[in-house]
């Protein structure tokens, strides 16, 4: 009577550890887990068990992800046909999460590997096995959710007591013993942004403002209206600790008066287009000092109110000297002549020997500028003309238009010689540097 033929299975021991903690011993977890493991496979030597050289241990990972390198080397090995049995301590050491055992279970049965646990005897290739399996990692996956719940337990307790529960520190602060302390320098940066957002009430122009005096963010990043909006409305800078949109004292010192704080959040809460609205009835007119009438006398500005409309007008010098019907162009509306003043300038940043002309100019500061370079900075102010603030149209208008005379014929437009040049300048440079 014939020996009934044994098929040799390989076996492979996964190890792993969820924390670093006591890993530098000489004899640690993974040790002991491996030992058990080595232990029950010789036990196992009859059936035909024997185990691999190759070793898949993971210390300091958690169970609740399987991006982890000891695991990823023995899926590989399985898929490539070289493990027969998986041997573990005990089931959590594979996986916490049942959605992950699940997935791996499905690769052992693909590639026909059984799966042993030493401490929890059972055999994934029968349906009790399965049905055990379900039930200890169901336990499992309900260990680890307790197990979060009391972290976020102590964070939130934590951040009611004011006390830094880590993360990315505001602007203006350092870390140093899991304490908040302020960073002088930054902080006094933070202080005129929120002094300047009072002044101007505008996000817009205080990230222009803000890229100019070359204030970024401790990574090196350009600082853009998002941030800055991040910033005024982050309540670490009057001294207080958020959680979960709740506010408690904090630990660390505040870098922001309450009274500033609340004048930037009354500004806040207007919406940007009541903002703009302001921002623009406080800023002078476009064309003042540069518009000039048929007599050479210069206009104006002036606005008159009717309800709630505000009405603007550009009056000749004339006029206002001699009476109405001394000149015989005596006032003009803002709206209408600015409009024609900048539907001008559009057209001059079409035309290609403009192009050509600031492409040339430019390229003493910047050698490396194309022309298709030059046509692109020069095109791109079209479309944002009007997101721009008044502020800053008056400064473009000004550095572009040497003087505008306005006649019964028509409107003529005068440029500056050097202004496109420098305007060029301007918008090559922030193109260079947001590709920086």
């Amino acid at each position: 009577m014939t020996k009934p033929i044994i098929r040799k299975l390989r076996c492979a021991i996964y190890t792993r550890k969820s924390s670093e903690e006591g890993l530098e011993q000489e004899f640690n977890s993974l040790h002991a887990q491996r030992e058990a493991c080595e232990a029950y496979i010789a036990s196992q030597r009859s059936e035909g068990w024997v185990l691999v050289r190759d070793q898949y241990d993971d210390g300091g990972i958690s169970g609740g992800t399987l991006d982890r390198p000891g695991l990823q080397q023995l899926m590989a090995d399985i898929q490539d046909g070289l493990v027969d049995v998986v041997v573990v301590y005990k089931i959590d050491r594979l996986s916490r999460s049942l959605a992950d055992f699940a997935k791996l279970v499905e690769v052992f049965d693909r590639n026909g590997v059984t799966f042993v646990s030493v401490t929890q005897s059972f055999n994934t290739t029968t349906s009790m096995g399965r049905l055990t399996l379900n039930i200890l990692l169901s336990f499992a996956q309900f260990e680890r959710e307790v197990t979060a719940e009391r972290i976020r337990d102590k964070v939130a307790a934590s951040r009611k007591k004011g006390m830094w529960m880590g993360g990315v520190p505001p602007y203006g602060y350092r870390v140093e013993n899991r304490k908040l302390l302020i960073d002088d320098e930054r902080a006094d940066q933070v202080r005129w942004i929120f002094d300047r957002f009072i002044e101007i009430g505008s996000g817009t122009e205080l990230a222009r403002e803000v890229a100019k005096r070359g204030i970024r963010t401790p990574r090196g990043n350009r600082i853009d209206k998002k941030y800055l909006y991040r910033m005024l409305n982050n309540r670490a800078y009057i001294g207080e600790a958020v959680h979960k949109g709740d506010s408690y004292p904090g630990e660390h010192d505040a870098i922001i008066d309450r009274d500033i704080w609340d004048k930037v959040h009354a500004i806040l809460k207007e919406s940007p287009r009541k903002r703009a609205a302001r921002t623009r009835a406080d800023t002078p007119a476009l064309l003042k000092g540069l518009l000039y009438g048929p007599d050479g006398a210069a206009f104006s500005p002036t606005h008159t109110r009717k309800g709630d409309r505000l009405y603007r007008y550009y009056v000749s010098q004339t006029v206002l000297k001699h009476g109405a019907g001394s000149c015989p162009i005596g006032r003009v509306p803002a709206g209408e002549i600015e409009a024609a003043v900048v539907d001008q300038l559009r057209v001059v940043f079409r035309q290609p020997e403009i192009v050509a002309g600031t492409w040339k100019a430019a390229r003493p500061s910047a050698d490396d500028i194309t022309e298709a370079d030059a046509r692109r900075a020069l095109q791109q102010l079209d479309p944002l003309w009007d997101e721009l603030f008044p502020a800053e149209q008056a400064r473009i208008v000004t550095l572009l238009v040497q003087r505008v005379d306005v006649g019964t014929d028509g409107l003529n437009v005068r440029l500056r010689v050097d202004g496109l040049s420098g305007l060029a300048h301007e918008m090559l440079a922030d193109r260079i540097e947001a590709a920086a």
